[in-house]
């Protein structure tokens, strides 16, 4: 049986298939350890001798978790159950959390002043301007959130522009509950019409003028 390091994807009953698409069954000393502690599996594929699970979602590979050794499995869980059981990793921890907060509230601010700049409201609304760009920082800014604003691959700039329009797309139309045809391009067809509303909403504020009197942003405001 071949046991080298491969991708595999989740087979029936504690299978796996491989890139050829061939049922293989584990060796009977190997044990399943799931994702969820990156510490505990890089120790294990430290080792070399492992089969990765992934499954696609999308345009992403999703890991599942490894195959090996159980021998190894188990003894990277000792391993790393007794550093985290030391002062010295608890004060990393800390160190490290400290400057992830740091990190975390810096980008806060540049990313608050960004959408404000984007936003560019007219004098008699700049109360307004602030309020709204508190509200879409906190949904866009958090780690995990998986927001436009997590990414690193577009300007900060653009990433303030278009987390506006996305909290927007969501907090004043009916997107979230639109029955949407699946056909190709159409979803992305209705985003960019309601895109389009959500820019005409926001240059009244910025022209100064007076918005209608059901203007949904002033009900949630």
């Amino acid at each position: 049986m071949n046991t080298q390091c491969q991708i595999v994807t989740p087979g029936p009953k504690n299978t796996v298939i491989d890139k050829n698409g061939v049922k293989i069954i584990p060796p009977a000393d190997w044990d399943f350890l799931p994702a969820g502690d990156a510490g505990i599996t890089r120790k294990v594929t430290s080792k070399g001798l492992f089969w990765r699970v992934q499954v696609k979602k999308g345009r992403r590979f999703i890991s599942k978790g490894v195959w090996a050794p159980a021998a190894t499995i188990e003894h990277a869980r000792k391993t790393i159950t007794a550093l985290r059981a030391t002062d010295e990793y608890a004060r990393k921890m800390t160190k490290n959390r400290e400057r992830r907060e740091r990190i975390q509230a810096q980008y806060s601010k540049e990313f608050h002043r960004e959408v404000r700049n984007y936003l560019s409201f007219a004098p008699q609304y700049i109360e307004f301007e602030k309020n709204l760009a508190t509200a879409v920082t906190d949904h866009a800014i958090p780690v995990g959130s998986g927001t436009v604003a997590r990414t690193s691959m577009i300007p900060i700039e653009e990433r303030a522009a278009k987390a506006v329009i996305a909290w927007m797309r969501h907090q004043t139309t009916a997107y979230d509950s639109m029955k949407i045809a699946r056909i190709k391009g159409q979803r992305r067809k209705i985003r960019r019409m309601l895109a389009q509303h959500s820019v005409h909403l926001l240059e009244k504020y910025r022209n100064g003028e007076e918005p209608a009197l059901d203007c949904p942003l002033r009900f949630l405001l």
